[in-house]
């Protein structure tokens, strides 16, 4: 009722994420909110979900708020965009995330969770890791070099930062009743951040023209600027790929990393599997592409991981058409939110769902229809498969002759902005695996 959504702003503003669940929990999977203008139901029941992004899906676009706000930042990339212009930059982006060359990948994954072991191993005695700068750091090479075939170690920091900017500031201002056209402080910051976003970008292009662009190129801005794509549209894929390609595995390995630290059996089982596998007379080797297979627990830990901290905690599309979802009729224009959080722990679906048991995704297949971290149908994630690998071998390689353990302190809330963070960081204790 109005009087609910009154009450509820402040617990809107502190924890979007708890609101939506909470809001499922009290009022079931299908709660139509009172606000003027535009109807807005948050589904979370799971065949009603599969019928929005799968069976229906060219009823339901998105032109709504979430991807209007991130396009300030991002523009007309695969995330926020429709149409002929999306499939047209799915097409032509495809062979960079094709099978044949994700070995590249996880070649380029190993070698970034080296460095990272090796920053580890500089720690002081009880000095903990920062996890979030560290898995953020990691991915960020990876991506670098799928973007561009290049190490963007000289700008890519600067991208991301800056784009970490922007994004604070249109999350900020999407909690703010002042309207986004007035000329507000923020709105100049965030035209600051952009105008940087867009030098940097232009920075990456022409340093990547310049290297010449061969007919078997597969990085992402190769693949572009061979396919005759705009420099505007390139910039848009560019920082597409930077929000969805580097904060999403941050964020997917932060949390991983810290439900085997308060999981100690799980992570013992992990260790036994690494051990198993990657044994030699001189100590654990590291992973490598044609080890993926012989890790199926290292996999159930990362989609369990996914299950309970999807980094794309929340999904919006608007209704095109009139439609029917669950039993209920939505109007053509009625926003449509889906909390992949929620949805993830939703008890018919999952035994015991808060509980942390990567098992699950062994003992029974996967869920398609009530487990979409990667979204689903024709709008599942590019990157998807990419994304699995890079982080399957990060972790098997950082954790395989050590072991992570809580640093003293209260452990960080979970904060809903893009995706899923620990606010303040997370800092986990990192010891060598002893016998």
């Amino acid at each position: 009722m109005p009087w609910d959504m009154v009450r509820a702003v402040p617990g809107i503003r502190r924890s979007p994420v708890e609101f939506l669940t909470d809001t499922t929990r009290r009022y079931g999977d299908v709660v139509a909110f009172p606000l003027p203008r535009t109807p807005v139901l948050l589904l979370n029941d799971p065949a009603g979900v599969r019928h929005v992004l799968v069976e229906a899906h060219r009823s339901y676009g998105r032109a709504t708020l979430q991807y209007s706000a991130l396009a300030t930042v991002t523009g007309a990339g695969l995330l926020t965009s429709d149409g002929e212009a999306w499939r047209r930059h799915r097409r032509t982006v495809q062979p960079a995330f094709h099978h044949s060359s994700l070995a590249g990948v996880a070649e380029e994954s190993v070698a970034a969770a080296e460095r990272l072991r090796q920053r580890a191993s500089r720690l002081g005695p009880g000095e903990p890791l920062e996890v979030l700068e560290a898995t953020s750091r990691a991915s960020l090479e990876v991506v670098g070099h799928t973007l561009a075939a290049a190490d963007l170690s000289g700008v890519a920091q600067d991208l991301v930062d800056a784009v970490g900017r922007a994004l604070e500031l249109v999350v900020g201002r999407a909690q703010n009743p002042v309207p986004n056209s007035w000329p507000t402080p923020s709105r100049r910051r965030l035209e600051r951040e952009v105008a940087a976003i867009d030098r940097i970008c232009a920075q990456i292009v022409a340093a990547r023209r310049a290297q010449g662009v061969a007919e078997d190129a597969d990085d992402v801005v190769g693949l572009m600027l061979r396919a005759g794509l705009e420099d505007a549209e390139v910039r848009d894929e560019l920082v597409t790929f930077v929000v969805a390609g580097h904060e999403t595995v941050a964020s997917s390995l932060t949390w991983t990393l810290d439900l085997l630290a308060r999981h100690p059996h799980v992570q013992q089982r992990l260790h036994e599997e690494l051990t198993a596998v990657l044994a030699t007379p001189d100590g654990p080797r590291a992973p490598g592409w044609d080890d993926l297979t012989a890790l199926p627990y290292t996999r159930a830990v990362l989609e369990e991981s996914l299950r309970l901290y999807p980094p794309a905690w929340v999904i919006t599309r608007t209704a095109i058409a009139d439609d029917v979802v669950a039993g209920v009729a939505v109007p053509a224009g009625t926003l449509v939110i889906v909390c992949t959080w929620a949805l993830h722990r939703h008890p018919d679906l999952w035994e015991a769902p808060e509980e942390f048991r990567p098992e699950r995704f062994l003992d029974a297949p996967r869920r398609d229809v009530g487990y979409v971290p990667f979204g689903a149908g024709p709008r599942l994630c590019i990157g998807r498969d990419l994304a699995v690998v890079e982080s399957a071998l990060v972790l098997a390689t950082f954790l395989r002759d050590r072991r992570v353990r809580p640093a003293p302190g209260a452990r960080p809330a979970v904060e809903s902005l893009v995706t899923l963070r620990p606010k303040g960081g997370l800092r986990l204790l990192v010891e060598p695996l002893r016998p």
